[in-house]
């Protein structure tokens, strides 16, 4: 049997692609599976699926950074939109609400909430080989020791996916690989990975994939996809390659007084690893805008409007039409910013709580933008990809 095992039939040759990719944030997770529900419902229906349609028989490559990751591992092993809500909403305040400071500093000797659900979810024996996942996979997460993102992938293809050497990565723990990309710091402690247990020096500590320039994945995943280094070497084209992302809600820091001299330095600073996260999220919704054809989204700014491609009346161009770029972009959010909320037209949402990665007491709040956030979807915008 070849490196793709059972995964053979649908990997080996060439034919269009479909990719998902989910962004970090905390307990915020809950919203972006409001809009991946839209989106399964739709495809359910388009397809005939039936109650046993699953996004991960449809999307050939399914990325996710921090929360993003426990969801489309979660895709990838064959769960639901609605496996997973379950999952967040009974136990997501165990793995996200933040610990007293004795809880949190116990937690670095002994097993945390997220990790023991985590290994229920996922088995505890269960890797990254082709036999254990329904489509390809890729979790991000920051390796401390060599101060790095590191981006690790279930293609089999890869270098250091090649079953011949010791520190496979196709043999890392799925719950483990998951409880890297969210070691959030201040909430867990680091995860320890031994990628060759007769050498030390293959040992590396990993932190909060949201900590890299990935919070948002969909470009890192365009680039895995396509790029000769990793051996996968997808044909790109609008006819060819399909790039969905997800959202958790984003909305600008903006601090009225940071200029102020009146304000003290650490005040300013509190406010800054946000600001760089929001600043990253977007610059890869816009890097994906650039290379792909947006076919969805809202607007970045008001210089650059959506992207999405119109004539001279300001009507959508037809997707019949061929511009040339390298794939198909779809990008679903919300703005949770107070503006963003009363654009919406929801009311009783606590807009100072509901931007934390912790703020498990929003659950509800969270689950109605989400849903509202999903009235933009619509599979019609995907083109040929839906059949």
């Amino acid at each position: 049997m070849s490196l793709w095992g059972p995964l053979e039939e649908r990997f080996a040759t060439q034919r269009p692609r479909r990719m998902l990719a989910l962004d970090g944030g905390g307990i915020r997770g809950v919203l972006a599976l409001e809009i991946v529900r839209e989106l399964e419902r739709q495809l359910r229906e388009a397809t005939g699926g039936g109650p046993g349609f699953r996004l991960c028989d449809w999307f050939d490559y399914v990325a996710g950074t921090s929360t993003g990751a426990i969801i489309a591992a979660g895709l990838a092993c064959g769960m639901s939109s609605d496996e997973l809500l379950d999952f967040y909403v009974s136990t997501g305040p165990q793995m996200f609400e933040k610990r007293f400071l004795l809880n949190r500093l116990k937690s670095f000797y002994k097993a945390d909430p997220l990790e023991k659900k985590l290994r229920e979810v996922y088995g505890k024996d269960t890797d990254l080989t082709p036999a254990n996942l329904r489509c390809l996979l890729l979790v991000v997460t920051r390796n401390v020791t060599t101060d790095s993102p590191w981006p690790i992938s279930s293609n089999p293809l890869a270098r250091y996916n090649d079953p011949a050497r010791k520190d496979c990565n196709l043999r890392i723990p799925l719950w483990q690989l998951v409880r890297a990309s969210t070691a959030a710091p201040i909430f867990f402690p680091p995860e320890t990975l031994q990628w060759d247990k007769d050498d030390p020096a293959k040992a590396f500590v990993f932190v909060d994939g949201g900590v890299t320039p990935y919070n948002n994945p969909a470009f890192l995943l365009f680039r895995m996809a396509t790029m000769p280094a990793y051996r996968l070497e997808w044909k790109t084209g609008e006819k060819n390659m399909l790039l969905v992302s997800v959202g958790t809600g984003a909305a600008p820091t903006v601090d009225d007084d940071i200029a102020s001299p009146e304000k003290a330095l650490p005040g300013q600073l509190v406010g800054l690893p946000g600001t760089f996260m929001y600043g990253m999220l977007v610059d890869q919704d816009v890097n994906c805008r650039a290379i792909g054809r947006c076919v969805a989204g809202d607007a970045i700014d008001r210089e650059m409007g959506d992207t999405i491609p119109r004539d001279a009346s300001g009507a959508p161009i037809p997707l019949t039409t061929d511009l040339g770029r390298a794939f198909l972009y779809a990008r679903y959010n919300a703005d949770i910013s107070p503006d963003g909320i009363k654009a919406m037209g929801l009311t009783g949402i606590d807009t100072g709580r509901i931007g934390k990665m912790d703020a498990v007491d929003q659950i509800d709040s969270l689950r109605r933008i989400g849903r509202k956030a999903a009235e933009q979807v619509n599979i019609r915008a995907f083109g040929g990809f839906v059949g």
